[in-house]
């Protein structure tokens, strides 16, 4: 009873603490952003995540599929809110198809909460994270979470979706629409 009295109180304060609000979907171009006069080190595809098991992909490495990267963290609700909608396209689409990646931006603090958060969330997919010229590419105009990027099959930003709600729900459907049917 004790702890279901302290959930209560504190989940009104976790909700509203974390993650901004939804926000409608953005288009960007394929090609790098610079931050101020900083140029971009290489170019996207080159960009790359670390597994858990400290293996290193690239965007280059699934040439061939449409690519979902999901940037998220374990204390934002609209993450969670979108990961059994990202379980689903793999479903519909089928791995040989369609490869999504979870990448976790929570940072340090976030770290040990994510085997847990895995594990009563039920990703279906693999979890990465991203180095550091992707995070800055993927967040150079806005730093809400989550920000999903669809590429497809040939590696081309397809688009940048901000946030997670039905409507978004409906942008994202669309563009992964679009990524698959790429040849």
């Amino acid at each position: 009873m004790r702890r279901f009295l302290i959930c209560l109180v504190t989940l009104p304060f976790l909700l509203s603490w974390d993650c901004r609000s939804a926000a409608p979907p953005v288009s960007v171009s394929n090609q790098p952003v610079t931050a101020g006069d900083r140029q971009p080190m290489k170019p996207l595809s080159e960009m790359n995540w670390t597994d858990a098991d400290q293996r290193v992909q690239k965007l280059a490495d699934l040439n061939g599929k449409a690519v979902i990267l999901d940037f998220w963290a374990t204390y934002c609700p609209p993450c969670r809110e979108e990961i059994p909608h990202l379980n689903s396209l793999l479903v519909k689409y089928g791995a040989d198809n369609l490869h999504i990646v979870g990448l976790n931006v929570g940072g340090a603090e976030d770290m040990p909460r994510i085997p847990d958060f895995v594990k009563n969330t039920k990703i279906d997919y693999p979890i990465a994270f991203p180095e550091d010229e992707l995070t800055r590419f993927v967040f150079a105009t806005r730093s809400d979470i989550p920000q999903t990027a669809v590429f497809d099959r040939r590696g081309k930003m397809i688009a940048k979706i901000v946030g997670f709600s039905p409507a978004i729900q409906k942008e994202l459907d669309a563009a992964v629409e679009k990524a698959v049917g790429t040849e």
